[in-house]
């Protein structure tokens, strides 16, 4: 992908990023924060919720996506996925630069075409793949890449939590089920800690009324010999987060699991106040907000033309993975890549 072009035209610029959140859901409000410490004045737009949204963070509301457009230097896209095409297309012909919410899209065409045009326009496309920047996994990929578990051969990884309340993550034509939309973190960890997938097996199982219940399993095969096992799981109302990994290779092994602690002692009552989402995204409130280092990211590239730890191709490529799972679980084959 090409460097922004923003960079060099934002160059000894004295005057503050303005930065457009299209949407107003849950994580509109987990990277609203990341642009106020970048100093970007922020603007809103959202079919609803974008009052209560202003009045909480301070933005400044419009009316219509063109008006957002017209006002703004960046856009955080925050939709449901099936718009995300859309927007990001109208966002680019209109020449601003986009962090778009993952996954990119559901279909591997539209992901490649979004990419393709950021390209054209020399805009920034980051898809917003914020699992790279929670400090376990950033410092396991470090830890791979220095050689301390020497040559990767199986690598584990774990991602439970409640099913998300909006009904439209239920439906697997919107929102691609749990593969697409809670596992592709997981996918995207282990291409980028093992490299390129050749081939992808996967099964899922759903309970309860209208799936609400749903766990998946996904063997990836590396070019390199490496084999990654990502499991999901969707829960009941009240599953607490929880993610781990297990990193194995022919010189040792390094492993996190999220329930053992972060070092931060909760009474009742505090404990009580996380997972207000009920369970949807993690607790990062005894860390520094990945959401707010992956705004910090791509800010960086807006203003200086700096290669983002996520770039689109690596967006598309784990929609392409995600949809090989998908492809695989419908026909119980195992799926080149």
């Amino acid at each position: 992908m090409t460097a922004p072009s923003v960079g060099r035209l934002r160059a000894g610029s004295t005057n503050p990023l303005r930065a457009g959140i299209i949407g107003t859901g849950g994580i509109s409000r987990a990277h609203a924060p990341g642009w106020i410490d970048a100093g970007a004045e922020l603007h809103a737009f959202s079919l609803e919720g974008a009052d209560a949204f202003a009045q909480e963070f301070g933005a400044i509301v419009h009316e219509d996506l063109e008006d957002l457009l017209a006002a703004v230097d960046v856009v955080d896209v925050c939709t449901p996925t099936p718009s995300h095409p859309e927007i990001v297309h109208s966002a680019l012909d209109a020449g601003r630069d986009v962090v778009c919410e993952k996954p990119l899209a559901l279909r591997a065409e539209d992901a490649r075409s979004l990419v393709e045009h950021a390209e054209r326009a020399g805009r920034l496309l980051f898809p917003a793949h914020v699992v790279r920047f929670f400090p376990q996994y950033a410092a396991a990929e470090r830890a791979i890449e220095r050689g301390a578990i020497g040559t990767p051969a199986v690598l584990r990884f774990e991602r439970t939590g409640a099913m998300p309340k909006q009904p439209w993550f239920a439906d697997e034509t919107r929102s691609g089920g749990i593969v697409m939309d809670q596992m592709i973190h997981d996918i995207d960890q282990a291409i980028w800690m093992a490299g390129p997938v050749t081939s992808v097996f996967a099964q899922q199982n759903r309970r309860g009324e209208g799936g609400s219940l749903r766990t998946a399993h996904v063997v990836l095969t590396h070019a390199g010999g490496v084999i990654s096992h990502c499991r999901g799981l969707w829960g009941a109302p009240g599953t607490r987060f929880h993610f781990t990994f297990s990193l194995a290779g022919d010189a040792g092994r390094l492993e996190y699991d999220s329930a053992s602690g972060d070092g931060v002692a909760w009474d009742e009552v505090a404990s009580s106040r996380g997972g207000s989402d009920g369970g949807y995204l993690p607790d990062v409130s005894g860390i520094a907000s990945p959401y707010a280092l992956e705004i910090s990211d791509a800010v960086a590239a807006l203003e200086t033309g700096s290669t983002p730890r996520v770039t689109g191709a690596d967006g598309v490529t784990a929609v392409e993975i995600a949809l090989a799972a998908l492809e695989s679980i419908a026909t119980g084959r195992r799926i080149a890549c």
